[in-house]
């Protein structure tokens, strides 16, 4: 493992970049058309989900700014591990609620749940090298 981290992990956070970057520019750009394929009703305003892709399409950004240095970057990684948390919750909540069809759950796989394990190896390496840095960053 080198000091910015496990290879692994670079690639991951580049993937989550290019995916998160794609899928927040597909939103911007086409707000209706999820909804058109899962057969659910569209939003009554539409801007407010494209405001999500482009919050999606920032953190792409920032996934791709972590991947340069994992370990350095960690809180944008936790901030996403966070985010991909949370997101899954909303989403169960709204469906039991009845706002949201079940099937609009098929976009947690792919934005959330495949996105766990790595985030997730990431903060343990950070926090391993955290915790036991290398002889030569201990300040003498």
């Amino acid at each position: 493992m080198s000091r910015s981290g496990p290879r692994w992990a670079r690639g991951w956070l580049y993937a989550a970049g290019v995916y998160n970057i794609v899928w927040g520019a597909f939103i911007v750009l086409f707000p209706l058309t999820l909804f058109e394929w899962l057969e659910v009703e569209a939003p009554r305003y539409p801007s407010i989900w494209q405001c999500v892709g482009m919050i999606v399409g920032v953190y792409g950004l920032g996934y791709a700014i972590a991947a340069r240095d994992p370990l350095r970057h960690w809180p944008i990684v936790f901030v996403g591990l966070a985010g991909k948390l949370f997101g899954p919750i909303g989403f169960v909540q709204t469906a039991m609620a009845g706002d949201l069809p079940w099937r609009f759950g098929w976009t947690i796989l792919t934005n959330d749940l495949i996105w766990w394990p790595s985030f997730t190896a990431i903060l343990w390496c950070a926090w391993r090298a955290h915790r036991d840095p290398a002889p030569d960053t201990i300040a003498a």
